[in-house]
């Protein structure tokens, strides 16, 4: 009886990428419009966000201008903006809405034109494919890399997670008000008011 030799296990490895990969993937594929991010050098591709997301994103937009860089105490951004969290392998994120208090500034690019500065407040709105445990450990990644307030805002529900180091995550609804500590003083905003289409 021969014994056939046994073959090492053949080891797959996946591609990490980086920012700069991240830059150079198009934005309109055949099949539509895909936006992407990067966990950890793992490519994740996600569908365009509903009507209902923008609304809610251009509600907390507005407020951000209107009550924070307006009155000159920093400066907010919208869009999927691309935030480096953190490098090698590369975290890369399309925050929805961020606000960067003064004491951050000036925002640092990379040459990709990613925010390497690290917002002091993010918003993320819950898209359809979202899961739990996803926003969760996305909000952990954010406060990980130094974010001091993230809301997880979620239409389907009308609520809004707040997250801040060391604290257990609070939840607002509709008849509740949002505040910004000192990232944003005397900022308010009813929980509501961020829902309206």
């Amino acid at each position: 009886m021969t014994i056939a030799a046994s073959r090492p296990p053949v080891e797959i490895h996946e591609r990490m990428y980086t920012a700069a990969d991240l830059a150079e993937l198009p934005s309109e594929l055949p099949s539509g419009t895909v936006r992407y991010e990067i966990d950890n050098g793992r490519l994740i591709s996600m569908a365009p966000p509903c009507d209902q997301h923008g609304a809610v994103e251009a509600n907390f937009a507005f407020v951000l201008k209107l009550h924070g860089q307006q009155r000159g105490l920093g400066k907010a951004r919208c869009g999927d903006v691309g935030v480096i969290l953190w490098r090698d392998p590369d975290r890369v994120v399309g925050a929805d809405v961020l606000f960067v208090a003064n004491a951050s500034l000036p925002i640092r690019r990379s040459r990709e034109g990613y925010l390497e500065t690290i917002p002091d407040l993010v918003v993320e709105v819950v898209s359809k494919n979202d899961t739990a445990p996803y926003t969760r450990r996305k909000a952990e990644d954010y406060l990980a890399a130094g974010v001091r307030l993230m809301w997880v805002a979620d239409p389907g529900s009308r609520t809004i997670m707040a997250y801040e180091p060391e604290k257990d995550p609070k939840v607002f609804r509709e008849g509740d008000t949002l505040t910004a500590g000192e990232i944003i003083p005397g900022f308010q905003v009813s929980v509501a008011e961020v829902f309206e289409e």
